[in-house]
């Protein structure tokens, strides 16, 4: 079947394909992790954001610039980790390549193709080839070529895909990791698989079943809990979260945002106002949904209402998936406006504990197999009632999506203080002096936790071989700074080991936090034997509480 043009609800059912698709191969591309830390996720964070992006299209009009931009909206709010927010700037370069467009053809869908990689690439930092990056790269290179010759959007995206298949097979050799690790790049074959779904929906020609959701990987369902400083229903200004769509004529809504935000903003707060073509987007915090559904009449029909009073909410210890998805933790330390605040991610009860106790505003429950989106981060930063707010990620995996909350906050300034690990962001709490300037601030976190090294003890969940050391399902892995050290069954030994590698003459105080599988009388043991072994340093051991990780060790 020849197909010359794609119109918006033909691109918008191909949006939900893929999404199915890439959910229904989203254990197996957990499975293609390289490590075999159980943090493998790629899937899922990929799985979480390219649903996101279909369901923000269910309400689109019939173009495929209004399908493209709201699937970018979609992708960003829900992007989590790495390969989340890097799918996201593909879908964010895409809808830049159709911009202006109702239809698209093979000429337009390939120049969309590699605007894609091109806002994926200015997105990373420092980009390695033989990713999900490299992939994009490859397909946009690829369309670009095969549209001047082929015209039928269906072979098109066949030769297309089969030149960015080729590809993905050769990415162990672009990164000598995955060549010893015996796969190919995760995120890369996420990306493919988002694609054939697509384009088997393009050939079919039908509209696709209800979009499905993810499961997790074996990390236990995040529940609701309080740790000291609950949030108190009379702490709520503006008790009902109001949300709705309105439709407007086409071509106006983003020209009625500005108007209908700052009305909004003497109704409440955590304002938020999205105009695409002919569709904005509300979300306020009001004692008066009354008035801003009155307001929103005004402009057009309205649809998709959703009001959630917060104050029972938070009564009854249920937080309702928004702004925060559940999952999600609330504390807060925080009685009236101040200049400075914080949001942390983090998991455990002990560590939740001791990031309350130290001052953290809010802490977003997460980090290995749970990570936080964008929107989420975004979210808890608005809850911070404080003017300009410091995000600890914690995580390497939640940096990028913590990038890119900034996008997502409603004119609240905040600041990212790239934190790849749990003891870097208690060393960066321990050393926040909110007073002065928010860079001084940030800039004293930063020097504090270039200071700290991380060890990590977890169990290998299959077999594999990193850099040359052949691991076994159920070895201790002894990892330092990210990097495994080595790998057995010598538990105490492999931590003297690790820990050797890790401290030198400058190193003064070692503090060891122990997980949720692990006994007091086990890790007194560990400490015992550790400051035995190594005697000229200060230890301190604390129920961390953390899952995943057996120990974590913050040596500085």
């Amino acid at each position: 079947m020849a197909v010359k043009t794609i119109d918006g609800n033909m691109l918008k059912n191909m949006f939900t394909a893929g999404a199915n698709r890439l959910v229904e191969q989203k254990e197996m591309l957990d499975a293609l992790n390289v490590f075999p830390v159980p943090d493998g996720d790629t899937g899922t964070n990929m799985s979480f954001t390219v649903l996101a992006a279909a369901k923000e299209t269910a309400a689109c009009a019939n173009s495929t610039a209004v399908v493209a931009k709201a699937a970018s909206s979609g992708s960003l709010r829900g992007a989590r980790g790495n390969s989340g927010v890097i799918l996201s700037q593909l879908f964010r370069g895409f809808a830049k390549g159709v911009e202006g467009h109702e239809t698209i053809d093979t000429v337009i869908f390939a120049q969309a193709l590699n605007k894609a990689s091109e806002t994926a690439y200015r997105a990373v930092m420092k980009p390695k080839e033989g990713t999900m990056l490299t992939i994009g790269r490859e397909l946009g290179e690829k369309a670009m070529v095969v549209a001047s010759s082929e015209k039928n959007i269906i072979e098109f995206l066949k030769l297309v895909l089969k030149h960015g298949d080729e590809i993905l097979k050769k990415t162990p050799d672009m990164l000598p990791v995955l060549k010893q690790a015996g796969v190919v790049d995760s995120g890369g074959k996420g990306l493919l698989e988002f694609w054939e779904g697509a384009l088997a929906c393009a050939e079919a020609g039908f509209i696709v079943p209800e979009i499905s959701s993810p499961k997790t990987t074996g990390a236990k369902d995040a529940e609701f809990t309080s740790v000291t400083h609950e949030l108190n229903p009379d702490d709520i200004e503006f008790a009902y979260c109001t949300e709705f769509l309105i439709f407007v004529k086409k071509g106006t809504a983003e020209k009625q945002e500005a108007p209908l935000r700052a009305y909004l903003d003497t109704l409440g707060d955590s304002v938020v106002v999205v105009g695409d073509d002919d569709v904005i987007k509300v979300h306020v915090h009001t004692n008066n949904p009354g008035l801003a559904i009155e307001k929103a009449l005004t402009y057009g029909m309205i649809d998709s209402l959703k009001i959630d009073n917060m104050k029972l909410q938070a009564a009854e210890t249920v937080v309702g998936d928004n702004p925060i998805r559940q999952g999600v933790t609330i504390v807060l330390n925080q009685a009236e406006h101040k200049p400075f605040g914080v949001v942390t991610v983090t998991a455990g009860e002990g560590f939740k504990q001791l990031f309350a106790d130290i001052g953290v505003d809010v802490i977003i429950e997460g980090g290995q197999t749970m990570n936080p989106s964008a929107e989420d981060i975004a979210a808890a930063v608005e809850l911070v009632n404080a003017s300009h707010v410091f995000v600890l990620p914690n995580n390497k995996n939640i940096i990028l999506a913590a990038d890119q909350a900034k996008y997502l906050c409603n004119e609240k300034p905040m600041t990212v203080i790239p934190t790849k690990t749990i003891p870097q962001g208690v060393t960066a709490m321990l050393n926040y002096e909110p007073e002065g300037e928010a860079e001084t601030i940030a800039e004293t976190m930063n020097e504090a936790v270039a200071g700290v090294k991380t060890g990590q003890i977890t169990c290998a969940v299959r077999d594999t071989v990193i850099n040359d050391k052949n691991i076994t399902e159920g070895d201790y892995l002894f990892i330092a700074d990210g990097n495994i050290e080595s790998a057995g069954k010598d538990l105490f030994g492999g931590a003297e080991a690790l820990l050797g590698e890790m401290i030198n003459e400058s190193t003064e105080f070692i503090t060891i936090y122990y997980g949720t599988e692990v006994d007091e009388s086990d890790a007194q043991e560990m400490r015992s034997r550790l400051e035995a072994k190594y005697s000229n340093c200060e230890y301190e051991l604390h129920n961390g509480g953390q899952p995943v990780y057996h120990y974590i060790f913050s040596v500085e």
